[in-house]
């Protein structure tokens, strides 16, 4: 047995668990399969995942209805402008009683952190959970906590409204594994949600436990890449930086920045999730081309002229998709 073959045994037992999960999901949500895909590429990646839409697009009920589904804490922050760091990683707390001061740990610490409207908060709320997101642990009081393994933000924003909003700063929307854009539901899923009873939520039960989650990335990071693929990969975001080096002169004055090298990880991670996903033990060019703009959107940094133009970071990724060869 070839080791490809040896991981696709390994993934063959584990992906019944994965897709018990989107089963139970389903059970709540309609339609929307993207995002619960999406949701699912960051879970067994092990990256946040930022959540972008309309309102009333099942966004909240979707990231409450995956938490169900899984044997692990859960916690949800409304953030709001008067909303403080303290709110969200805790704070110490003096009693006089003792004359002592004591810990009060924030909602941060859990396993799945729902940080809905994250554009409400000031830059000072936001820069303390993206802290956390990036360290995996937070200072309280000058004592240093490590938050739960796992842990996983997912922030949701609405795009269509800017008052009393505070846009996430480029560098620190980077540190979101994956941005999801969430698409309207079609007529038949609309209907559909019609037939739901109100109290589906307690139908979902948990289906994945900790462990399990564990011994799922292990066989995720196990998924074989050629090294022609991570070449592939290493191509795509270096013309994010340079299109004139893949013939697409016309898109030198539209991106100002392109993608860190935070998304070259990410492509791979993230290809190999989308492989197993699919039943595969081996990650490869069409993996990288159906992740790619999740990774890629929030990663480029567009001109003026780009926008005067209406011209979408969407857009840029798919031209740059067409531009560098296939292996």
């Amino acid at each position: 047995m070839t080791a490809v073959e040896q991981i696709e045994e390994r993934v063959g037992t584990h992906l019944g668990v994965a897709e018990k999960v989107m089963t139970e999901v389903g059970k709540v949500v309609v339609g929307q399969r993207e995002m619960v895909e999406g949701l699912l590429w960051g879970l067994l990646a092990d990256g946040h995942v930022l959540l972008e839409g309309v309102p009333g697009l099942a966004k909240t009920t979707t990231v409450k209805s995956l938490s169900r589904a899984l044997d692990t804490t859960f916690s949800r922050v409304q953030f709001t402008p008067d909303l403080l760091p303290a709110d969200v990683v805790g704070t110490q707390i003096y009693n006089p009683k003792d004359a002592a001061f004591s810990t009060r740990k924030g909602p941060i610490f859990a396993n799945i952190v729902l940080a809905d409207e994250i554009n409400r908060a000031p830059a000072k709320v936001q820069s303390a959970l993206l802290e956390a997101m990036e360290e995996r642990q937070v200072t309280i009081g000058g004592e240093t906590f490590a938050l739960p393994d796992p842990f996983l933000v997912l922030a949701t924003q609405n795009p269509i409204e800017q008052e009393g909003t505070y846009p996430l700063p480029e560098a620190q929307v980077d540190r979101f594994l994956l941005k999801l854009h969430i698409r309207y539901p079609t007529r038949e899923e609309e209907r559909a949600m019609l037939e739901r009873v109100s109290n589906a939520m307690d139908a979902i039960t948990s289906v994945l436990s900790l462990d399990a989650l564990r011994q799922i990335r292990e066989t995720v990071s196990a998924v074989h890449m050629e090294p022609i693929v991570s070449d592939y990969i290493v191509a795509l975001v270096q013309a994010t930086r340079d299109p004139a080096s893949v013939g697409l002169d016309d898109l030198v004055a539209l991106v100002d920045f392109g993608a860190s090298p935070r998304a070259t990880l990410a492509l791979a991670k993230v290809s190999r999730v989308h492989a197993f996903l699919d039943g595969r033990g081996w990650a490869g060019p069409d993996d990288v081309k159906a992740v790619a703009p999740a990774i890629l959107r929030h990663r480029l940094v567009l001109s003026y002229e780009a926008e005067a133009t209406q011209v979408t970071p969407d857009e840029v990724v798919r031209r740059i998709l067409d531009a560098v060869p296939t292996p």
